[in-house]
């Protein structure tokens, strides 16, 4: 009986693992997303065992190509490039719920990480995301301006920080109240895909 048990775990393991189709990482390692924008291609490395929320939240919108043409809409040189929520004419895109803030994870906003981005409220991120430019320990801090929390971390770039250079080093201008640093020449997402 026992192994007849044995047996039926180990065959819904392979189900499962077929059917993710090795998506969540495990022996073939933690998961990574390419970016390809039009300054070039980035690859992230998610990390999903400190980041749990923050990574299955992210993969969720490359799953379903929503991250496909929107726009870096935030570069401040020195500090970060923020994307995921806008399109070209700064429509800003409809997003699912906002997700728990896993800033006390033991993750830093140090240079090459990518990490939520969030209004004050620390559990209000939703779909945008930014990458930063620098060691901006300022956002691992709880401050008041920041609702008394961190900014999380969920992420790194592996591939391409040249590229996150190059979109950094795009001039910006200021359209409106809600855009203070919109690059001049739009970057776009051309497309996320899950290449682990």
């Amino acid at each position: 009986m026992r192994a007849i048990v044995m047996a039926l775990v180990m065959a819904a393991a392979v189900v499962q693992g077929c059917a993710s189709g090795g998506k969540g990482g495990g022996a073939a390692g933690p998961p990574r997303v390419a970016l390809e924008t039009t300054k070039g291609t980035i690859v992230l490395e998610l990390d999903a065992e400190r980041a749990p929320a923050s990574t299955a939240n992210f993969l969720r919108y490359v799953d379903e190509r929503a991250y496909d043409g929107t726009i870096f809409h935030r570069v401040v040189a020195g500090f970060v490039i923020q994307g995921g929520g806008h399109t070209a004419d700064l429509t800003e895109l409809p997003s699912h719920a906002p997700i728990v803030n896993e800033w006390g994870n033991g993750l830093t906003n140090a240079r090459g990480t990518i990490g939520m981005a969030r209004e004050t409220d620390p559990d209000s991120a939703t779909r945008q995301w930014y990458i930063n430019l620098a060691d901006n320990t300022r956002l691992d801090i709880a401050r008041e301006v920041s609702g008394n929390a961190g900014y999380a971390v969920f992420g790194r770039v592996v591939e391409g920080m040249d590229v996150v250079d190059a979109i950094a080093a795009v001039p910006t201008h200021e359209v409106g109240e809600d855009f203070k640093h919109l690059p001049t020449e739009t970057v776009t997402v051309v497309k996320a895909r899950r290449v682990r």
